[in-house]
């Protein structure tokens, strides 16, 4: 199934039922009476929130949405029956955003409700107008206008740790040894185009969430590649596990590598500063050098020593073999929970 994490839709409430103008006409009741009722009021628009959803996907062709409107009142004042709701459902980490001024109106998260538009209000019945001195009042309100919102929504997946790096840095790999995600899996660049999430289990109680961020390359603040459209899927996370290649396939540099990543974080931090869950360069992070299998010992001590260099202890790994997996386990766990 496709995913689909941003959709632009158009919401509209129920308008308003009219009153109604009614007399009360009957057999032997001589002062009979205005008895026109109210209009009922319009359907609310209301955002839930539902965990079998993980795309939004249901708002990929269909762009316009509306609540039912209230029924005009009738006489024996009687109100008009009130317009039918309109309920649509998104993923747990949906945000609501006003189109037209940026606004995020509603985060929606798990169980959680959100009313965007209201119906709108019923008119009254000339029964409600009846004074001392008007005794057979023969206006009505119309129901009130229903009401318009654009609204963009964008999801934002919920994971306690990120996983990002470069593409082909082993992340999919990695996400497959600890839990039961199943990614697509090669040595070409942008194997993974969309997010994948995995859950890790720590013991019969205790679990988390990684999410495996398709690769990131220098510029993608900027649109370049494929990581503006991701990197919002680590606004929520915890922390992240930052995997550096160290293999000499990619001919680069694991420490330039590393910082050009870092440098993305910061520049979508500035970017999008009016928007953040959580700024990215602020986020823990678990610095990984992966793809050790890969390399003779002697450049394994010079990509560790680099790293001393710039102040940072990185932790070792193979995720094809396992090689370094438990310790990687622990330090993920601890900075979800706390402890180890």
């Amino acid at each position: 199934m496709k995913f689909l994490d941003q959709a632009k839709i158009l919401v509209l409430s129920g308008k308003g039922g009219p009153g109604c103008i009614s007399f009360r006409r009957e057999t032997h009741v001589p002062r009979g009476g205005p008895d026109g009722g109210n209009g009922g009021k319009g359907g609310d628009v209301i955002f839930s929130c539902e965990d079998h959803i993980n795309s939004l996907l249901k708002y990929r062709f269909k762009k316009k949405f509306k609540a039912g409107n209230g029924m005009q009142g009738s006489g024996r004042c009687q109100s008009g029956a009130d317009g039918e709701d309109l309920h649509l459902a998104v993923p747990p980490g949906t945000l609501l955003i006003n189109a037209e001024t940026n606004e995020i109106l509603a985060d929606i998260q798990m169980g959680e409700t959100f009313t965007a538009l209201t119906g709108g209000r019923g008119g009254k019945g000339n029964t409600h107008f009846k004074t001392s001195v008007n005794q057979a009042p023969d206006v009505a309100q119309p129901g009130e206008d229903e009401h318009a919102l654009e609204l963009i929504l964008e999801l934002k997946l919920i994971a306690d740790i990120g996983l990002i790096g470069f593409p082909s840095a082993g992340k999919s790999t990695l996400i497959s040894r600890i839990s039961a995600a199943r990614p697509k899996v090669a040595d070409y660049p942008f194997t993974t185009l969309t997010p994948n999430l995995g859950v890790v289990k720590v013991d019969d109680i205790k679990s988390f969430v990684v999410a495996d961020i398709p690769g990131l390359i220098p510029d993608a603040h900027k649109g370049v590649g494929l990581g503006i459209e991701f990197l919002k899927h680590i606004e929520r996370t915890k922390a992240f596990v930052h995997l550096v290649d160290i293999s000499e396939m990619t001919q680069r540099d694991p420490v330039e590598d590393y910082k050009a990543i870092r440098y993305e974080l910061e520049s979508y931090d500035k970017t999008h500063h009016g928007s953040l869950l959580r700024s990215l360069k602020e986020n823990p992070e678990i610095v990984v050098l992966n793809k050790i299998d890969a390399v003779q010992p002697e450049r394994l001590e010079e990509v560790k020593n680099k790293f001393y260099e710039i102040g940072i202890k990185p932790l070792l790994l193979s995720a094809v073999t396992g090689q370094g997996l438990p310790g990687l386990n622990a330090a993920m766990s601890k900075l979800v929970f706390g402890t180890e």
